[in-house]
């Protein structure tokens, strides 16, 4: 089979004024750049606003392995699926940050004959929203260090000033740095450190705001710091709310492009799931709910990361609830759960699946205490065996789980084809009795009990002194009705990344708060998770080229 980018650079693409077309949207509703993207009005939702909605449905998955699920993958081919099956379907994905695409992780387009295109922008600087993000994080952090040399009318405390500098790129060197050396005209000397653009506040502002207005207010109400008497500072106090507000303005338009199969999509927004609360844009998803019969739209990592933020945040924020979910598992993933290495992967072993679909059961329980339909999604891989596919069929039929087969990567829309039917089966048999997993009302420490034991399956948490006396700060502050945003390894189901399939009684530990008030909600911090990654031993990159026509090359 062909690679990713041999696939997609031999796609029949259409100019985009064509995908705009099949929308039914006017030349005044988008903007092209160049001839295969454009950019949506910002304006566009609330011209839609008495449309009513599409069927959403999120795709999430078992908890990641490092042999792959192919969630995306799923989404886009299920969108295909879809459209094949007369449904005006499109497709809601988050952009790709540069750091995993130049790192370990690879891209966020899809793959095989289920990809979005064109995938080498897509992957790469696409239409520089997240550039975008950078430059206004990083300008907040230069007005408040100015601020700080200038004479520090408003008090800031350097030592308690929380807001890092950004990059788009891994990398573990500038974890904590010192800023201000050199002398008075220099600046004032403090610590600081950089994460990557995808974990700046302003990347989840950006995904949960609904207009532009939305946009500056949230901004306003970024908390950077803290003075002397330890009193919160804003942005608004600052006067840079209009800047930030000004430097993106054309990152606040979602994106429109295509699949491999010309299904429309929508990317916009690309927060982690790990470190931050891992969804596309509320705007860009509300657009294409407004724009289509479904919208497939995708939540990073597992149920219990990307799914349970979209459940529990972005519901909250504005955003349109699922009308079902699609839980992808691959039969190499429930092997790893089951104990196996990777490097034993090839070999069949119905023994380590079945002790693998003890993960599957957890999320899928998950799914279920949010009220919210679900199908099964098995991603087939050519390795898998009919034994150990059979394994995973039967167990759905057990425990009364919808399930599908599919094999989007290999043959796109056509090999979703049985998925779609599930999930319109799913949603037309309108079971849906969304519940989030806490109410507002209840206390830091009640929704993240909630969050760790009915989601995670963990025994108990424990927090650390700065921990607790966070809590009882943000409680004085007010902030204490504020949603969580856990920051957790993706790699179990608990805060240690060793324990993999489904832990049992283990502790949620949380070291310390980051609050986000402009994006709505606080920032957990667990175990050692960090928000800059670093590069592995031998990059993704060192595989990249461009050729002398300017084609890329090595991009998965």
């Amino acid at each position: 089979m062909k690679s990713d980018i041999e696939i997609a650079q031999n796609a029949s693409i259409k100019p985009i004024h064509e995908i705009a077309e099949q929308l039914k949207l006017t030349t005044k509703d988008w903007e092209p750049y160049g001839h295969y993207k454009a950019k949506l009005s910002h304006t566009l939702l609330d011209q839609l606003f008495e449309r009513p909605n599409g069927k959403v449905v999120l795709v999430t998955a078992i908890t990641p392995t490092p042999a792959g699920e192919g969630k995306s993958t799923v989404t886009v081919g299920l969108g295909q699926a879809l459209n094949q099956l007369d449904k005006q379907t499109i497709v809601a994905l988050r952009e790709p940050s540069l750091g995993p695409t130049m790192g370990l992780k690879g891209g966020a387009a899809g793959g095989g004959y289920s990809q979005v295109i064109p995938m080498e922008d897509i992957n790469l600087h696409f239409t520089g929203d997240i550039h975008a993000i950078t430059t206004a994080n990083n300008a907040l952090s230069a007005f408040i260090d100015n601020h700080i040399h200038q004479g520090n009318v408003l008090n800031i405390d350097p030592r308690r000033v929380g807001w890092k500098r950004v990059l788009d790129i891994n990398d573990r060197a500038l974890r904590e740095v010192v800023v201000g050396l050199g002398g008075p005209a220099k600046g004032v000397p403090r610590e600081d450190g950089f994460s990557i653009t995808v974990a700046s506040e302003i990347m989840a502002i950006l995904c949960l705001a609904n207009s532009l207005h939305d946009l500056k207010k949230r901004l306003s109400r970024i908390v950077f710091g803290y003075t002397y008497d330890q009193q919160p500072v804003t942005v608004r106090q600052l006067g840079m709310e209009g800047a930030l507000t000004l430097l993106l303005k054309d990152a606040i338009k979602p994106n429109l492009v295509q699949t491999l199969e010309n299904t429309p999509a929508i990317i916009h927004g690309g927060p982690f799931a790990n470190i931050a609360h891992g969804c596309n844009s509320v705007m860009a998803t509300n657009i294409a709910a407004k724009l289509g019969d479904y919208v497939v739209t995708e939540a990073g990592f597992g149920a219990d990361l990307g799914a349970e933020k979209f459940l529990d945040i972005k519901t909250q924020a504005g955003g349109v609830e699922p009308d079902t979910v699609v839980i992808v598992a691959t039969i190499r993933a429930l092997k790893m759960h089951g104990g196996i290495s990777k490097q034993a992967l090839e070999q069949e072993d119905v023994v380590a699946v079945q002790n693998g679909m003890k993960n599957l059961q957890k999320h899928m329980e998950t799914i279920r205490s949010f009220g919210i339909p679900f199908v099964i999604a098995l991603n087939r891989f050519p390795k898998d065996t009919e034994a150990e596919l059979q394994v995973v069929e039967k167990w759905c039929e057990e425990v009364d789980a919808p399930f599908a087969l599919t094999e989007v990567h290999a043959f796109g829309g056509q090999g979703g084809i049985e998925l779609a039917k599930k999930v319109i089966q799913t949603v037309e048999m309108d079971g849906k009795n969304f519940k989030r997993m806490y109410k507002k009302e209840d206390s830091i420490e009640e929704k993240i009990h909630a969050i760790a034991t009915k989601v995670y399956g963990a025994e108990k948490v424990e927090y650390s002194s700065k921990a607790k006396k966070q809590i009882e700060q943000y409680g004085d502050l007010g902030w204490g009705q504020l949603p969580i945003c856990m920051a957790k390894t993706q790699y179990s189901l608990s805060d240690d990344p060793s324990l993999i399939g489904r832990p049992k009684n283990f502790t949620i530990n949380i070291r310390e708060f980051s609050p986000s008030i402009g994006a709505g909600f606080l920032v957990a911090l667990t175990g050692n998770v960090m928000t800059m990654p670093g590069l592995p031993k031998s990059p993704a990159a060192l595989k990249m080229d461009v050729d002398d026509k300017g084609n890329a090359l090595g991009l998965f």
